[in-house]
C-alpha cells in the first residue's frame, strides 16, 4: 500500500474575516479551526503532515507540535502555489492529501474513501451537492459522466453557475502527478492566481482516470471564508455533539441550546438544561443535573451532584450528591468531597471541602483546606492574600464559622470549634474552643434619627 502524506492549505489572510488574525486560528467550538483540520488528519495515520503557512508566525507558534512539516507561501498565489510549496517539504512518493485549514468538517471515513482511489492511481476528488453552491468551484461533466474539469465560481459562465455539485477542494493523487501537473499550471485567469483546479483538466488529458467521492453529508464539504460561514458552522458542529450527546442517553431540555467546546463525557441519565457551555475536558457520571446557563471547564462531577443555574466551574473536581449553586464560582484546584454544599455567590479557589461541609451564602474559600462536616455561615472570607504571597487557611472537621466572619491567613480553626458571627480570626483557635472578638453594645436613650432637611 502506497504511504499517505497529508498537505494542509493554511497560507490564506482571510482578508473577509476583517480580522488581522490569520482566518484558520479563528475558532470553532473552542478550538482553531486548524485544530480540527489537524486532529482528522491524525487519524488517517500519514507518515507526514505538512501546514502551509503565510507571511508571520502566527499559525506555526499556535501549533508547535513536533510531526508537522511547515512550508511557507509569501506572497500568497493561490492553491495551485500552495500546493507545489508544501510538495517541496514532503517526499516524492506516495500518495498526496490536500485539506484545507479553514475547512474543518469533513470526517475521516469519507477521507479514506478518497485516499484509496488515489492509492490505485486516480485523481481522486471530494464533492458535495449544494443548494447554494455560491462562491464554490463547480464539478463539470462531460456527456458520458466523467469529470472533465473543475471551474472556479468566478470563471464559470451562468450554465455553469446553475450546477450544484461543487468541489470541496480535497483532493488525493500520487504526489508524482501532482508535482507534474503543477509544473503546468498558469496563473492565466482573472485573479492572477495559481489555481489547484487546473489539475483536473491535466488529469483528463493525460488519460489519469478522476474519481469522485460524495460526501454523505453536505456539511462536510463546509469551509469558512466569512464570518458568517464561521457562525454557521458552529451551529452546525454543535448541532452533531447534540445529537450524538441525545444518542447517548442524556437528556437535553433544548438540543439547539448547548455548546460543546471540547469533550463531554455524560454517565446514565444526565440531565443538562439550556444555555450550558462545556469547555475543555468535562466528565459528568450518572445523575447528575446541571442548571440553565452554567459554565463547566476541565473538571469531572461526581454522581447525583446538582449543580444550580448560572454557576461557573473551572479545573473542579466534585464528588458525589453535592449541591451547587445558583451563582456559584468554582476555581482551579478545588475538590468538593461528597455531599458538600456551595450556594449561591460562593466562589472556591484552589482549596478542598470535606464530606458534608456547607458554605451556603455569599463567601469566599480561597487557599483553604476544608475538613469534613464544617459549616462556613454567610459573608465569609478567607484573606488568602497579603499583597505578595498566598497563605492557607486550614479548618478542621466539624468546625461551625459563623457569619460575616475574615480568617487571616496563615491560620488554623481547630477540630470542633466554634467562630463566632463577625470575627476577625488572626490566631490559630484551639480545637473545640469558642472564638470571638469581644464587643460592647450600647443603647443610647433620646437619640433621633438624622432627617433632611
Amino acid at each position: 500500500m502506497q504511504p499517505l502524506q497529508i498537505a494542509i492549505l493554511a497560507a490564506g489572510k482571510g482578508k473577509r474575516m476583517h480580522s488581522a488574525m490569520p482566518k484558520v486560528l479563528h475558532s470553532l467550538a473552542g478550538k482553531p479551526l486548524l485544530a480540527h483540520v489537524l486532529q482528522t488528519a491524525r487519524t488517517l495515520k500519514p507518515r507526514a503532515i505538512c501546514v502551509v503557512e503565510g507571511s508571520g508566525d502566527d499559525v506555526r507558534r499556535r501549533f508547535p507540535d513536533p510531526d508537522l512539516v511547515w512550508a511557507r507561501q509569501d506572497p500568497p498565489r493561490g492553491t495551485g502555489d500552495a500546493l507545489r510549496c508544501a510538495l517541496g517539504r514532503l517526499p516524492a512518493d506516495g500518495v498526496t492529501l490536500v485539506l484545507f485549514g479553514a475547512d474543518p468538517m469533513a470526517r475521516a471515513p469519507t477521507l479514506e474513501r478518497v485516499v484509496e482511489h488515489a492509492r490505485r492511481g486516480a485523481l481522486s476528488l471530494l464533492t458535495v451537492d449544494l443548494d447554494d453552491p455560491s462562491g464554490y468551484g463547480r464539478i463539470v461533466r462531460a456527456a458520458d459522466g466523467t469529470v472533465a474539469a473543475i471551474v472556479e465560481h468566478s470563471e464559470a459562465t451562468p450554465e455553469q453557475q446553475e450546477i450544484r455539485e461543487i468541489n470541496t477542494g480535497v483532493m488525493a493523487a500520487p504526489t508524482a502527478a501532482f508535482a507534474r501537473w503543477l509544473g503546468e499550471v498558469r496563473a492565466e485567469n482573472s485573479s492572477g492566481e495559481y489555481f489547484l483546479t487546473d489539475v483536473i483538466a491535466m488529469g483528463v488529458r493525460d488519460g489519469v482516470q478522476v474519481t469522485t467521492t460524495t460526501a454523505p453529508d453536505a456539511d462536510e464539504g463546509l469551509g469558512v471564508n466569512i464570518r458568517r460561514d464561521l457562525a454557521e458552522l458552529e451551529r452546525r458542529h454543535q448541532k452533531l455533539q447534540a445529537e450524538a450527546l441525545l444518542d447517548a442517553g442524556v437528556s437535553l431540555i433544548d438540543p439547539a441550546r448547548i455548546d460543546v467546546r471540547g469533550n463531554l463525557s455524560c454517565g446514565r441519565d444526565v440531565t443538562i438544561d439550556i444555555g450550558c457551555v462545556f469547555e475543555g475536558s468535562v466528565t459528568l457520571a450518572d445523575n447528575v443535573t446541571v442548571g440553565p446557563h452554567c459554565v463547566i471547564r476541565d473538571s469531572k462531577i461526581g454522581p447525583g451532584t446538582e449543580i444550580a443555574a448560572f454557576s461557573h466551574l473551572d479545573g473542579a473536581q466534585v464528588g458525589a450528591r453535592c449541591r451547587l449553586g445558583p451563582y456559584a464560582r468554582i476555581r482551579p484546584a478545588s475538590t468538593l468531597a461528597d455531599e458538600a454544599h456551595i450556594g449561591n455567590f460562593v466562589e472556591v479557589k484552589a482549596s478542598s471541602l470535606g464530606a458534608r461541609s456547607k458554605a451556603n451564602h455569599l463567601s469566599y474559600v480561597g487557599d483553604s483546606t476544608v475538613g469534613a462536616d464544617v459549616n462556613i455561615g454567610a459573608g465569609t472570607i478567607t484573606c488568602n492574600y497579603d499583597g505578595a504571597n498566598k497563605h492557607r487557611t486550614v479548618i478542621e472537621d466539624d468546625v461551625h464559622i459563623g457569619s460575616d466572619t475574615q480568617l487571616v491567613a496563615p491560620v488554623t480553626v481547630g477540630r470542633g470549634a466554634t467562630v463566632g458571627a463577625g470575627t476577625t480570626v488572626w490566631k490559630d483557635v484551639p480545637p473545640g474552643t469558642l472564638a470571638l472578638n469581644e464587643k460592647t453594645q450600647v443603647s443610647r436613650n433620646g437619640w433621633k434619627r438624622p432627617r433632611k432637611g
